[in-house]
């Protein structure tokens, strides 16, 4: 019977580990994904106040700002 029981609890033990071990991937992630956007933001915001001539000589214009800092970022 003790057999059944520790059996029992180790796999209740394991299920609770798998669910923190979730919980901790999914926080990690999110405060990945809202640092990468915070960086999106301020790139664009860098390359926004950069002259027509400076975005020129980085082989940009204004219309692809956004479109150059996702690059960046996110690759």
């Amino acid at each position: 019977m003790n057999h059944v029981v520790a059996t029992t609890s180790n796999a209740f033990s394991e299920a609770i580990a798998e669910v923190i071990g979730s919980g901790i991937r999914l926080v990690s992630n999110a405060a990945e994904s809202f640092a990468m956007h915070r960086q999106y933001r301020k790139t664009v915001s860098e390359l926004s106040a950069l002259t027509g001539r400076e975005l020129a000589d980085l082989g940009l214009d204004a219309s692809n700002v956004h479109a150059a800092a996702y690059e960046a970022v996110y690759g």
